[in-house]
């Protein structure tokens, strides 16, 4: 697994979703938005805030998914049927951990009668959003489709 040392954002953008950022550089008198608003493509009326990435949030990120990360590469390498479900579960749980680390709120959408929030997302919500959810923190961290892939 390659974790995302560096960014390389702006050489491509997410298929899933359509990324609006605000004030996405530092352009107006120095103002800078710590979060990115993504409208979803599945479902109309939802958005979600990504957060941007920062040099301590992508610090942040590497060490809650590195161990998780060196367990599911060396799970896939094996052979053995519960060695690749093992691998799947770890890499579910880093997805998991991605979508918590990177989705700061969710807007129109409601589950069971309640306003959805990132945790309610990922728990109760539709996977199709969560992955989209999913899509859209990735392309923020600045992964490449390998890297993705890969993580």
């Amino acid at each position: 697994m390659k974790l995302p040392w560096r960014s390389d954002k702006g050489k491509g953008k997410s298929k899933n979703s359509e990324v609006r950022s605000q004030n996405s550089e530092c352009g107006d008198a120095g103002s800078y938005e710590s979060v990115t608003i993504v409208e979803s493509r599945t479902s109309p009326g939802v958005r979600f805030t990504i957060a941007r990435m920062s040099f301590a949030r992508r610090v942040e990120l590497m060490q809650r998914i590195r161990e998780l990360a060196r367990r599911a590469d060396f799970l896939r390498a094996g052979q053995a049927p519960e060695d690749k479900m093992d691998a799947s579960l770890a890499q579910a749980e880093i997805e998991r951990i991605y979508v918590a680390w990177g989705v700061r709120a969710v807007s129109g959408l409601v589950i069971d009668g309640r306003e959805a929030g990132p945790e309610m997302l990922a728990e109760t919500g539709p996977e199709e959003l969560f992955r989209e959810a999913l899509a859209a923190v990735r392309a923020e961290t600045g992964l490449t489709e390998e890297q993705r892939k890969n993580s």
